[in-house]
């Protein structure tokens, strides 16, 4: 579940291994891109952790950032 603080959404998705993490990460990035709204993410073997918030808003958390983690949820769900 997305938690909002710091002016940020943060969630962590956590994977059978580096593999599939970066499966998943491959999938975000098409989407990521369609959008045009980049997060600030990390990736250590198994686990994939994200922060947004937009940066052109003052790096507050504004209706782009809640699309983009809907959208990373839903290619969550399909893996």
């Amino acid at each position: 579940m997305w938690k909002e603080e710091d002016n940020k959404l943060k969630r962590s998705f956590t994977f059978g291994d580096f593999k599939e993490a970066f499966a998943f990460m491959t999938k975000v990035a098409q989407t990521v891109d369609k959008m045009d709204h980049h997060p600030f993410w990390s990736n250590t073997y198994n686990k994939v952790n994200f922060e947004l918030n937009t940066h052109d808003a003052g790096d507050k958390v504004t209706e782009k950032d809640r699309k983009l983690a809907a959208a990373i949820d839903q290619i969550f769900e399909q893996k």
